[in-house]
């Protein structure tokens, strides 16, 4: 099986999805005596092919089209590159910019398209898994078609590692002017957070066993201590009593920090999606039987209330 994955990159960074479809286009290639290609489109790509160039990556496909995703660009040229390079599987991210091209490439491949994929298999032919009712029930999808197309959710399979030797080539797309309905002006962030809960390297992040909203200024004097970024749980966003854009979870963001600590979050399916790819997991919670723990590195049965404060002394000493 050739896979082919189209990497993603955003105001020049490339997002860290673009390794993770790597790991996942390498085991499926791995079981499958197959290759793997991958694809960038857009922006510094000599720069962003040179971190692409993973163990186990068979060839790179450079396209120099502009800076910032475009819906028409992308669309064309991944619908030419898979001319090209003939895959049977296309594997692009369940994010919102893979989400407004993959429907339409697919559509006009005739392919079958799975997203927001979770795992994905072969045994005789593809099979997908995806999570239904908020992450409380998987399902298994088998794919009957020679070829098709997927996003994969974003934290779900690790970073590719490794310095690799693949072949870097660049593409010539064919782009049709007529054909490109939208520009690209600029980029904003939406709701004008002031953090980026996605970039962080340690996050403390905290529940409703927090209580009252006063007492969220130990957890950010923590935070202070740790050189590290305040997150929440749902409950605290819907309270206001944090902005949207520190939510973890599926309806906030999903992060991978090095170290995330939990702080009175129960662990409730939800939040977990968005954080189970961290590095190292701390949980506090005064439940034993809290799921949070059930994913933790490093669990605290204790209350909050004593555990942060020793926390702030200890490494604020």
């Amino acid at each position: 099986m050739t896979v082919l994955t189209v990497a993603e990159h955003r105001r020049g960074e490339l997002r860290d999805v673009s390794l993770e479809l790597l790991t996942a286009g390498r085991e499926l290639a791995d079981a499958t005596g197959g290759e793997l290609h991958t694809a960038v489109i857009g922006g510094d790509v000599e720069a962003f092919a040179e971190r692409l160039n993973r163990v186990g990556v068979d060839a790179i496909h450079t396209v120099d089209e502009g800076e910032e995703f475009n819906h028409d660009v992308y669309t064309q040229v991944v619908t030419q590159l898979v001319e090209a390079v003939d895959p049977d599987l296309l594997v692009m991210p369940n994010s919102v910019n893979g989400l407004d091209y993959a429907p339409a490439v697919a559509s006009r491949l005739d392919w079958p398209l799975v997203t927001d994929v979770v795992d994905l298999g072969y045994d005789d032919e593809l099979t997908a898994t995806r999570e239904l009712y908020g992450s409380k029930v998987e399902t298994t999808i088998d794919v009957h078609a020679d070829r098709a197309a997927v996003t994969v959710r974003p934290a779900e399979w690790p970073v590719a590692e490794g310095s690799g030797d693949a072949t870097v080539e660049s593409f010539d797309a064919d782009i049709d002017e007529s054909a490109v309905r939208s520009t690209v002006t600029g980029f904003e962030e939406v709701g004008g957070g002031d953090v980026d809960i996605t970039d962080a390297d340690v996050l403390v992040s905290v529940g409703r066993g927090i209580e009252e909203e006063e007492n969220l200024d130990m957890i950010f004097d923590l935070a202070e201590t740790l050189d590290a970024t305040v997150s929440a749980s749902r409950p605290l966003i819907d309270n206001n009593w944090l902005e949207k854009d520190r939510q973890v979870g599926q309806s906030g963001s999903v992060v991978t920090p090095d170290v995330y600590i939990a702080i009175g979050i129960s662990g409730a399916v939800q939040h977990v999606a968005g954080m189970k790819g961290s590095d190292t997991i701390v949980a506090i919670n005064t439940d034993p039987n809290a799921p949070i723990f059930d994913i933790a590195d490093y669990g605290i049965q204790d209350d909050l209330f004593d555990v942060v404060p020793a926390l702030i002394e200890e490494f604020g000493g």
